[in-house]
């Protein structure tokens, strides 16, 4: 006989189910989750390069578990490199909108394994940043339930039937609570900009402090503003 859900398990499933539905009927809410797709993209573009390029992720003078472990990893060579065209393929889904369901569930994996080695090492400013990560890339994977929960579902058993609720309703994602198209142009300006700081800078581009000389700084500088201008020309949009 097929397994099929407890009583238990369809309670959960239609409350996580429900919170979710209400959620994504705020446009507020949408907007959260279009900048949280960017952030985390975004985070991952220059970890990402540093291991496709091969270049050491900390300083060879560095020693400690945390930093032992690091030299080891990118002496693997060829595996140091996947793992960093892993995180640029997570980032860019993420950063198009469109995959972004895609590119968390790429992402989620990746993000666990960097929490528990950083909590594991004792470094616990990287590890509440790597939680706080994971975390957003967990409410990512939530936001977009109803596209996967089927997964979820034991071997054979049969498709619940849709909720005279549901099935009354328009799909939320065809509601127009916010322009995707052009936050979807939003990842790709940033990801522009960030490849072109990194041109400018003939390196992975990280400030140390203030760099007024360096072109590079002035152009990182603009990326925080793409996502403000972003929203800006949507709300005009509307209010048209």
């Amino acid at each position: 006989m097929p397994d099929t859900p407890s009583p238990a398990d369809h309670r959960v499933d239609h409350w996580v189910g429900r919170l979710v539905t209400a959620a994504r009927r705020r446009r507020g809410l949408h907007l959260f989750v279009a900048v949280l797709r960017l952030l985390l993209g975004f985070a991952f573009l220059p970890a990402g390069l540093k291991k496709l390029l091969d270049q050491p992720f900390t300083d060879p003078a560095n020693h400690g578990r945390f930093h032992d472990f690091l030299h080891a990893f990118h002496d693997t060579g060829v595996f140091y490199q996947a793992v960093g065209a892993l995180q640029l393929v997570a980032a860019a889904l993420l950063l198009t909108q469109r995959y972004a369901l895609l590119g968390a569930l790429v992402m989620l994996p990746v993000l666990t394994a960097i929490t528990v080695f950083c909590w594991s090492t004792a470094v616990v400013p990287t590890a509440i940043v790597a939680t706080l990560m994971w975390s957003g890339v967990v409410g990512l994977v939530v936001w977009d339930l109803d596209r996967w929960r089927g997964v979820l579902r034991p071997d054979g058993a049969p498709a619940p039937a849709p909720r005279a609720a549901d099935a009354a309703r328009p799909d939320v994602a065809d509601l127009g609570l916010i322009d995707r198209r052009l936050w979807a142009w939003c990842g790709v300006v940033i990801l522009g900009l960030y490849l072109a700081t990194t041109a400018l800078a003939g390196r992975i581009y990280r400030p140390r402090g203030v760099e007024l000389d360096a072109p590079s700084f002035y152009l990182l500088l603009v990326i925080p503003l793409v996502p403000v201008a972003t929203w800006w020309i949507e709300r005009r949009r509307r209010a048209r």
